[in-house]
């Protein structure tokens, strides 16, 4: 099984006449490797156009009128991406996943709250995120497709090269992953470390979570009071910024400790009091998976 794709889902991508919807397009299609999964692409006044053999409609309601497409992957430039958000959660998909990175925090504010008060049951992954890959089914993203394999082990970060450092790792050993899943490091985002797992701990076919955090906000440390009572399946554990002096952004939007709060220690010391197995060198998630399944 998988977590929130697979070689079912029918996506469209919004802003695929673009130079980067346009590639990273192509890269999942090859990566699916002729299923019909991307079967719709949106960019407003390009209806008619083809790219890649897949036609592009003014509006997601028209892509998903014609196709039936459940999920949306967006590349649209920074002051349209919530926009693009807004304009799937109205076409009622069930996933949005955003690439783009740069949102202006007031537009993504706006388009939480709006999805909260309409009760959108569209998840959304992201913005500023790799993406989510089932592998040898289906990629939606930017994450390179040839290191993954097969498996599983859920793999959930918030950074995207720490995602591939992680799977390329597991990869390695021979394990494999069910599904990973880059949430991104913006501050207003979509699906947090909690979410995902939850789905992990669901999934029958998932036998242990790598979970890659950072410095910012609390998440982690929620994440981790829920993993004490509820979660059933051993945790590996990483978190970036041990170093990261306060005050001072690291790499992600989010990624800023202020107030005490948000710093590396206090989400590995969560962590570990639930139960996970932490390490404190990226090179060694891989070794600590290993140790954790015995």
């Amino acid at each position: 099984m998988s977590i929130l794709i697979n070689k079912d889902t029918r996506i469209v991508t919004q802003g695929i006449t673009g130079n980067t919807g346009e590639f990273h397009t192509t890269q999942c299609l090859e990566y699916a490797h002729g299923r019909d999964c991307f079967v719709a692409g949106v960019t407003p006044g390009k209806e008619g156009q083809e790219v890649q053999g897949v036609p592009v409609y003014n509006t997601v309601k028209d892509a998903k009128e014609q196709h039936g497409v459940n999920a949306s992957v967006i590349y649209v430039p920074p002051r349209f991406a919530a926009s693009a958000i807004d304009e799937a959660v109205d076409a009622e998909l069930d996933l949005v996943i955003c690439i783009t990175e740069g949102i202006p925090v007031a537009d993504m504010i706006k388009t939480r709250d709006r999805m909260r008060k309409m009760n959108s049951k569209t998840v959304l992954v992201g913005p500023n995120c790799p993406g989510v890959i089932t592998p040898d089914e289906v990629k939606i993203g930017i994450m390179p497709g040839y290191i993954h394999k097969k498996g599983k082990v859920g793999i959930v970060s918030r950074s995207g090269t720490l995602t591939y450092e992680a799977v390329h790792q597991v990869s390695a050993l021979g394990m494999g992953q069910s599904s990973c899943v880059g949430i991104g490091g913006d501050p207003v985002n979509g699906l947090k470390h909690i979410d995902v797992l939850k789905m992990f701990n669901d999934d029958p076919e998932t036998e242990a979570v790598v979970m890659c955090g950072e410095i910012g906000g609390t998440d982690e440390e929620e994440c981790a009071a829920w993993m004490k009572d509820n979660m059933t399946k051993p945790v590996v554990g990483f978190i970036a910024g041990v170093t990261a002096p306060p005050g001072k952004r690291m790499g992600h939007a989010g990624a800023i400790i202020s107030g005490g709060q948000g710093t590396a220690q206090s989400k590995i010391d969560a962590l570990e009091a639930a139960g996970a197995f932490v390490t404190l060198n990226p090179s060694e998630m891989g070794a600590t998976l290993k140790k954790a399944l015995g």
